[in-house]
């Protein structure tokens, strides 16, 4: 079997790469029958991240699509979901703000502990967005486990190139794969995959009748970034690693949180080949100078998202309020040169 790198790369047939298809309906003698329940580039797309993260994948409308998918395609009225508290925003506002509507309980808890009691679902992130905490898989699912607690995982930021969580025992891996996957910021989509077939059939089951399908561009786009996910990784995670330790050393900067700093003991046993594009660092004093920071930038886009090939950063608690220091910065590295990045970095700071 081809390694990852090269399946990414290469596909079945003589076309080097997946036509688009954008019929909305099929002939009934083709095993397809209308877009809303699957379509071939789709199929796809769906395969290769089935192959790379080792389970029965599904594609979504977006990620936030893809968590709303397995909450209320799993889950019944009443259940707990324990969340990270310092992990993605959207997440914990999906589950207080609409979820907790249908009777599903956001519970947040310490992900670098233990799983809390009663909850049916627990949701982990590898690492956490923007905090850079990580869980320690293998207890921490174990554990689950052992109460009946479903655990998914979010690994958005590592990739199934840096982390295979189902290889863990994960029940299920979840991707933004708008983010580091499609890699070049004109892809909305995301993705699950499942260790029991029959998960899968049954989300499969409720995207067709709720309609979260990812379309053909879409996923054609997905299948055209992972195409470069491999030297895209690698550099992203090189260059994340040099800037967090120029950051730590800058004396306008009070912290900086990245797992390969140090490294992380827990992330450094879990992630194979880099630590990721995702950085967060604290400049000194108050929100105010972290502001002015993200502004000076010529660069790096003061922008949203991350996993892109262009670098961008941004104050996070203009979204999450207390969540987040107001000092902190969330910084993406995508893939220009590391002297440019650190040249604009370190002269933003100066003009902070």
């Amino acid at each position: 079997m081809l390694r990852p790198e090269s399946r990414l790369v290469h596909r079945d047939g003589t076309s080097l790469t997946s036509p688009l298809d954008r019929s909305t309906t099929f002939r009934h003698t083709g095993g397809l029958e209308y877009q809303r329940s699957g379509h071939p580039v789709g199929i796809d797309a769906e395969t290769l991240l089935g192959s790379l993260d080792g389970g029965s994948a599904l594609l979504f409308a977006s990620g936030l699509a893809a968590v709303t998918a397995v909450a209320l395609g799993l889950l019944a009225p009443g259940d707990r979901v324990a969340i990270p508290h310092d992990g993605y925003y959207g997440t914990e506002r999906l589950f207080a703000a609409e979820l907790s509507r249908w009777g599903l309980e956001g519970v947040p808890f310490d992900q670098t502990g233990s799983v809390p009691p009663g909850v049916r679902m627990a949701f982990l992130e590898t690492p956490a967005n923007p905090s850079l905490s990580f869980p320690d898989l293998g207890p921490c699912i174990a554990a689950a486990h052992a109460q009946g607690t479903l655990v998914v995982v979010d690994a958005t930021v590592a990739t199934p190139l840096l982390l295979r969580p189902l290889e863990h025992g994960a029940d299920i891996v979840l991707h933004s794969a708008t983010k580091g996957l499609a890699g070049h910021s004109d892809a909305l989509v995301g993705a699950v995959i499942c260790a029991d077939a029959a998960v899968a059939e049954r989300l499969h089951a409720f995207r067709t009748l709720t309609g979260g399908v990812a379309g053909p561009d879409a996923a054609w786009l997905l299948l055209r970034g992972l195409q470069t996910l491999a030297v895209r990784v690698a550099r992203s995670s090189e260059s994340a690693l040099e800037l967090a330790h120029r950051l730590a050393a800058h004396p306008r900067v009070a912290r900086v949180r990245y797992p390969g700093l140090g490294p992380d003991p827990v992330a450094a046993r879990y992630l194979a080949g880099g630590f990721g594009c995702l950085l967060s660092f604290e400049v000194a004093g108050d929100g105010a100078a972290a502001q002015r920071v993200e502004a000076a930038t010529r660069l790096i886009a003061n922008a949203t998202s991350l996993g892109g090939a262009h670098s961008t950063m941004e104050t996070r608690h203009r979204y999450e309020g207390d969540r987040v220091a107001p000092g902190l910065v969330r910084l993406s590295v995508g893939l220009e040169h590391v002297e440019d990045l650190w040249e604009d970095l370190s002269a933003a700071l100066e003009r902070g």
